[in-house]
């Protein structure tokens, strides 16, 4: 199967794979598609360029992206011991007691609570940029917008392609007069930072918006072959595929938790929140136990980026080392529902493949009836 994004990109197949590992991201090229390593969980820089290294060895000479956030108006900076004290003891309080009625235990001992994300700084994210255009990656995408202009011209300079995810049409006409190459329309049942149109309203919005001038792919509620054949009819040249990923063999080397693991598998599509909590911006996430506390009429509005992860940075650990699949804080699409087994990367890849061929196949067998 193959679509004009096939040659922009350099790859076999029209499949775009998010993902926070590297060892899912290098899968994914390997397989044929194009896979796109997250950035935001590198707080060290030199962190990051330690796994494009590894990235730059380890994808079969085949092409990569990098992913990174960078919000379109810059937050409140600062290292995490001064932004720490723009927290209110409130906020401090509610996840204190929340975690004791969850019955989460703490860190075990030695194990030091992390600064929590701080890829979602502006200043950061710049120092990923950096990062990466020190590496040969194929394209640079933004999960907040367009980069500034600068990031897009140095971007350009180097080769590489800049994609901008977007949940409206108009802002994907804005992506492209900015100078974006790429468009990611991506709808409302998507994991993670997501807008609140579906992804069958929104798609050909934007096809029809900017898709006579740049590429447009499709995301969000895609985990199988039918559903890319899909967005490829509603006038998507490609897709890109976050969640599913997240049960792949590969996955379980960047983070074994399981957790994690054991929720996504029994999660149906019914079972996630779109919600504040995590980050402070809107993103869907598992439903449970966690995301019912921020719910209650006790409970504080969340923070915004970026002191609403910085306050629940320990909490999550907490969470996720609390082996209790109730309370993971796991970001996640609509399609976990499909997401029923660990399977390696590249059979998910080939299930993909054939499944969308035999919906291509069976969509003209339609062709001439009445």
């Amino acid at each position: 199967m193959r679509t004009p994004l096939c040659d922009v990109l350099g790859i076999e197949h029209p499949i775009v794979g998010f993902t926070p590992s590297e060892h899912v991201a290098a899968a994914i090229s390997r397989a044929g598609g194009l896979g796109v390593l997250g950035c935001v969980r590198f707080n060290d820089p030199g962190d990051l360029d330690t796994v494009l290294q590894w990235m730059d060895q380890n994808t079969g000479g085949r092409p990569y992206g990098v992913d990174v956030v960078m919000p379109a108006t810059v937050p409140a900076e600062g290292a995490p011991v001064d932004l720490a004290t723009l927290i209110p003891g409130e906020h401090r309080d509610f996840v204190a007691q929340t975690l004791i009625k969850l019955g989460v235990p703490p860190l075990p001992e030695g194990a030091g609570a992390a600064d929590g994300v701080l890829g979602w700084l502006h200043s950061v994210a710049r120092q990923h940029v950096e990062v990466a255009l020190a590496h040969p990656a194929r394209l640079i995408a933004n999960a907040l917008g367009s980069p500034p202009p600068d990031v897009i011209t140095r971007a350009h300079e180097r080769g590489m392609l800049v994609a901008a995810l977007s949940g409206k049409a108009e802002h994907a006409r804005r992506h492209v007069e900015r100078g974006v190459d790429m468009v990611i329309a991506q709808g409302y049942e998507a994991g993670g930072h997501t807008g609140e149109i579906a992804s069958m309203v929104l798609v050909p919005e934007i096809a029809d918006a900017v898709g006579g001038q740049v590429p447009v792919l499709a995301a969000g509620g895609i985990g199988c072959g039918r559903q890319i054949v899909a967005a490829l009819a509603l006038g998507a040249v490609g897709v890109w595929m976050g969640s599913a990923w997240l049960t792949t063999e590969e996955y379980t080397l960047t983070s074994d938790m399981p957790a994690v693991r054991d929720a996504l598998l029994a999660a149906t599509s019914s079972d996630t929140v779109r919600s504040r909590i995590y980050s402070g911006k809107p993103a869907r996430l598992l439903r449970n136990r966690w995301t019912q506390a921020w719910s209650e009429p006790d409970a504080p509005a969340p923070l915004p980026m970026p002191l609403q992860n910085l306050l629940v940075s320990e909490a999550h650990q907490r969470l996720m080392r609390s082996g209790q699949p109730d309370v993971v804080p796991m970001p996640v699409g609509q399609i976990v529902g499909r997401m029923n087994a660990v399977r390696p990367v590249a059979e998910v890849m080939s299930a993909l493949l054939s499944e969308a061929e035999e919906a291509l196949t069976r969509l003209g067998g339609l062709r001439g009836h009445g």
